[in-house]
């Protein structure tokens, strides 16, 4: 039989404001006493809600997990743009945006919505010639992004509220993996000629994982354990496939089992119920994409 797995599994954080994904992961590493830990779908230091997190073994499945589509909830002030899209750069222009009305705004959300173009903000993560694009924005060197294919599938307006000289409108947003919502505020803010930013952001969702299965660190630091250990994480994200005793530990070796004609990446489940590896079928054969539990623990 192939070996049994240390624990591993998934962590879904809610994080909290004012910490980077990177300190997430080091304050996991110290409650739950392991250093193999990462996380899928940055969040910036102002952003709070869903980062899922991999433990052991499951690092390696977070590349596999279908996480492609994201949810969240956003404040966006009209009235003025900034240097970074969001509430920590600098204002950068200004205009009297108290009385844009809730029709227009409505319409100018509607133009964003869809399969769309976007530039992504100067200081994303997006790579320039091997750097991240917000290294070369803080060094102080100029950074043009190319616009790039995203969907926003939901871009609606759920309040409007009004300020001296601004407009700040919460927006539930569904999206694309590789859309910036602080672009989004960006985009509208350049759309109605007053300008825009963001100023506050939670997300709601990553993939099949949301809110009501993230914990906060102080409920870990009571209680630091997984959300869904190795098997869970696996049977909540892949369809699945039963295989013999000697079908799993050949596949905890790499080896080749007989395709049974199941589409996409799937699961290989070995008699006592575990996951096994992560399978792909080609020509009559089904290869591991990713072995679980291989062969002497590794």
């Amino acid at each position: 039989m192939a070996a049994s797995a240390v624990a591993s599994g998934l962590v879904v954080v809610d994080k909290p404001a004012g910490m980077t994904s990177h300190d997430v992961v080091a304050r996991l590493r110290r409650l739950l006493r392991t250093r193999r830990i990462g996380h899928a779908g940055t969040l910036d230091p102002m952003a709070t809600g869903v980062l899922v997190c991999g433990v052991g073994r499951a690092t390696k499945l977070l590349g596999h997990l279908a996480l492609d589509t994201k949810a969240y909830l956003a404040t966006v002030r009209l009235g003025a743009a900034t240097s970074t899209d969001d509430a920590e750069g600098e204002p950068v222009r200004s205009a009297d945006a108290s009385e844009i009305g809730q029709a227009v705004v409505r319409a100018r959300l509607a133009a964003l919505s869809g399969d769309i173009e976007q530039v992504p903000s100067a200081v994303s993560a997006v790579k320039v010639g091997g750097r991240r694009a917000y290294e070369l924005a803080r060094a102080g060197e100029q950074v043009t992004l190319p616009a790039r294919a995203v969907t926003v599938s939901r871009l609606d307006l759920l309040e409007l509220r009004r300020g001296e000289r601004v407009t700040d409108l919460d927006v539930a947003v569904e999206c694309s993996s590789g859309t910036y919502v602080r672009a989004l505020a960006r985009d509208l803010g350049e759309a109605l000629g007053v300008g825009g930013h963001l100023v506050a952001l939670r997300r709601t969702r990553v993939g099949q994982f949301d809110l009501t299965t993230a914990r906060s660190l102080d409920e870990l630091a009571a209680d630091p354990a997984l959300s869904l250990d190795l098997d869970a994480a696996v049977f909540a994200a892949f369809g699945a496939r039963s295989i013999g005793a000697e079908e799993a530990v050949r596949l905890s070796h790499g080896g080749r089992v007989p395709a049974v004609g199941m589409a996409g990446t799937h699961a290989a489940i070995d008699p006592d119920g575990h996951a096994v590896a992560l399978l792909s079928e080609q020509g009559g054969v089904a290869r591991p994409v990713l072995v679980l539990r291989p062969a002497g623990g590794s």
